[in-house]
């Protein structure tokens, strides 16, 4: 892939790596390329990061047609950059653009993109504990039209961030409210998609949880409203009586990297993982019983997330006490360690920029 070079004359002064929070800053550059129909991906440039123009009839505006992914970039010890399953988060995009019938980024031509900009971008890779570089890879309709139909034209970007913890509160165990109102996705939708229509869908709930003093919002399923699917930001894992058990990939949930990461540590530890429909009932009543030893959330931004309490239907679970799980800690420690290069990776997941 040929791409154009624009260096910034006006380069940023880079933010306190001890407070950067999370997407709140932004580097010095961005990727941008474009695609036409007949034509194909073309004019791939890095280019000061900055406003992007668009005409009021532009279709993304109307019909929504966006697909986006999150990965991240990590400074080991050495100096070293690496990144974690990059062609996986490729390979994500291209099923979240399928669905949309929006134009499919080739696996290589997204690695690559990624690689170039980070590359060009490393100084920007922060060094302090616990921080990393947040990849933001895009894509949207750009065709000016009224009308519903796949655009012609898109624009694929990519931006970066450089950030901390995504929780405030760290590895402090989150609350979380079980949403029975709302649901976030059904089987045929768009549930597996990564795609922006699903997180605004979203916002009413996690809007009444913050309320009612809860972090995330826990999803169950949008037919039965009976089955636990996946936490707004993460996907979601559970560990009772000594198994662990997660919601099943089967069009309603989103693929996580750090889920598919997770669940072959967990077995490769003799867990035994099941990927199953399990009700919530079934999850509650496994809580009161003192059968519901762990919970954990597993996402790109928060990589582990420990679960510390669930509320459903004016009923409190209280998990591990509140505090973080031993198997919770392990199962973090082991893939941040892989990607800031503090443990060996003897899976072949990390690549170094």
């Amino acid at each position: 892939m040929e791409i154009r070079y624009e260096k910034t004359t006006a380069p940023k002064q880079k933010p306190d790596e001890k407070a950067l929070g999370f997407g709140k800053y932004f580097t010095d550059h961005m990727f941008v390329m474009d695609y036409t129909e007949g034509e194909g991906w073309h004019d791939a440039a890095i280019v000061p990061y900055g406003p992007i123009e668009l005409d009021p009839a532009t279709l993304v505006l109307h019909y929504a047609q966006e697909t986006f992914e999150g990965l991240k970039a990590y400074r080991a010890e050495n100096g070293e950059i690496k990144l974690f399953r990059p062609e996986m988060n490729a390979r994500r995009m291209i099923n979240s653009n399928r669905r949309l019938c929006m134009a499919e980024v080739p696996e290589e031509m997204f690695v690559e993109a990624v690689r170039k900009l980070v590359d060009f971008e490393r100084d920007w890779v922060p060094s302090a504990p616990n921080t990393s570089l947040y990849i933001r890879p895009f894509e949207f309709a750009t065709e000016c039209a009224v009308g519903v139909h796949a655009s012609r034209k898109y624009k694929f970007v990519i931006i970066l961030s450089p950030v901390g913890a995504y929780y405030a509160t760290g590895l402090a165990p989150v609350k979380i409210y079980v949403e029975d109102e709302f649901v976030r996705a059904v089987k045929g939708g768009t549930g597996f998609a990564k795609c922006g229509g699903n997180y605004a869908a979203s916002i009413a709930a996690q809007t009444k949880a913050a309320k009612l003093g809860y972090s995330q919002v826990l999803w169950l399923d949008g037919v039965h409203r009976k089955y636990v699917e996946e936490v707004g930001t993460m996907n979601v894992m559970f560990k009772i009586d000594g198994e662990i058990y997660t919601a099943p990939i089967d069009g309603s949930v989103l693929p996580g990297i750090t889920r598919d990461s997770s669940i072959r540590v967990l077995k490769e530890w003799g867990y035994k993982v099941n990927e199953t429909n399990l009700a919530i009932d079934d999850l509650m009543a496994a809580a009161r019983e003192g059968r519901l030893e762990e919970a954990f959330g597993t996402g790109t931004a928060a990589v582990i997330s420990p679960v510390g309490e669930l509320y459903f239907k004016g009923e409190t679970a209280v998990i591990n006490g509140g505090n973080i799980g031993s198997l919770t800690q392990k199962l973090y420690d082991t893939l941040t360690g892989i990607q800031w290069g503090r443990l060996p990776d003897n899976y072949g997941w990390t690549q170094t920029v």
